[in-house]
């Protein structure tokens, strides 16, 4: 037997039924829909409940949310650490040591913790306080 003579035991695959075609087919005029009322009609809003309140308009609204929000990556200064005196430290480095694994919209550093290594830092955005640990270290920051 190879393969391009397998064939399917019969009866185990059976066509999907064509609703709606013809008396003959089984399923014709109201195809299995029963005569007139809700279900035989073709629409129904979405996450419409018979009359009921809808759990959407039911649930309170909070707060705002800013669909044109930045969220971004954070990297604390002492994580920084672990790469070598005069690295120049890129999003893409980063992300290669696993220190970031989704860049999101961008990369931040953040000034937490020490720095003692002289490091050329390129992110998008840079706390004050992450700036001055940086630059007092030795190095430099650039904004991508």
């Amino acid at each position: 037997m190879k393969l391009n003579e397998l064939k399917a035991d019969e009866g185990s695959r059976s066509l999907r039924t064509r609703k709606g075609r013809g008396r003959s087919a089984g399923k014709g005029k109201t195809a299995g829909r029963g005569q007139k009322g809700q279900k035989a009609r073709s629409k129904t809003r979405v996450g419409f409940e018979g009359g009921q309140m809808p759990l959407y308009r039911r649930i309170p609204k909070r707060g705002f949310n800013n669909i044109n929000r930045k969220e971004y990556a954070v990297v604390n200064v002492v994580k920084l650490e672990s790469f070598d005196n005069g690295t120049e430290v890129t999003p893409e480095l980063l992300q290669q040591s696993g220190l970031v694994k989704n860049a999101k919209s961008g990369i931040k550093i953040l000034g937490e913790g020490e720095l003692t290594k002289k490091l050329t830092v390129k992110a998008n955005k840079f706390s004050k306080a992450a700036q001055s640990v940086i630059e007092n270290a030795g190095g430099k920051i650039e904004v991508v």
